[in-house]
């Protein structure tokens, strides 16, 4: 049975300096570049958000970082601007290695974010991640990343709704943990059948 290595969003404005920084999101990179070899596929994603994205704060009148507002898919948490196409933020954090079997770019349309390396979070709207695994036969997958608790998660439930058997590494994550949203997102994963590595 094939298996990939999923590596979500390692990217320069997710890690310390960067625009939305994930505390300690640079001390996961030897552990991830040390996995890669073990794995039949490697995948990398890739936020990129055009300029003025809905999701960020500066595009919604009175709003501020991660406020909450009402989207037509549901609720949404507003960021500050980060990972826009093409600058510095978006690129992937140069310690990291990139040779990946594939790379999928999410966040890309105006009006609707991306957490997981799947599905937009209309939670309908593929990514053609999906359809890439299945033609390669992989049926497991373990899934790293930035961060624990929003676009690693998120892919991880995802993944297992799709029938994937599916493993989070923790100790090469990590998370922004916004008011309980790492235990919240620990609990979710755990009982969907997601396996949890150690911290």
């Amino acid at each position: 049975m094939t298996n990939a290595l999923i590596i979500i969003d390692v990217q320069n404005d997710f890690c310390p300096g960067g625009a939305l920084a994930v505390p300690g999101g640079d001390e996961i990179l030897p552990a991830i570049n040390a996995m890669m070899a073990d794995f039949d596929a490697v995948v990398l994603t890739q936020d990129w958000h055009p300029k003025g994205h809905s999701s960020f704060a500066s595009s919604q009148d009175g709003k501020a970082p991660f406020d909450t507002t009402a989207m037509a898919y549901g609720p949404q948490v507003l960021w500050p601007d980060h990972c826009v196409q093409g600058t510095e933020g978006a690129a992937f954090h140069a310690d990291l290695a990139t040779h990946a079997d594939l790379i999928i770019r999410k966040g890309y349309r105006p009006h609707i974010d991306s957490y997981s390396a799947f599905f937009e979070n209309d939670q309908t709207t593929p990514t053609g991640l999906q359809g890439y695994l299945n033609e390669r036969g992989i049926k497991e997958l373990t899934i790293v990343g930035l961060a624990t608790d929003f676009c690693v998660a998120f892919s991880a439930l995802d993944a297992v709704r799709l029938g994937f058997k599916v493993r989070v590494e923790l100790a090469a994550c990590r998370a922004i943990d916004m008011d309980g949203s790492l235990n919240t997102a620990l609990e979710s994963m755990k009982n969907a059948g997601v396996t949890l590595g150690q911290m």
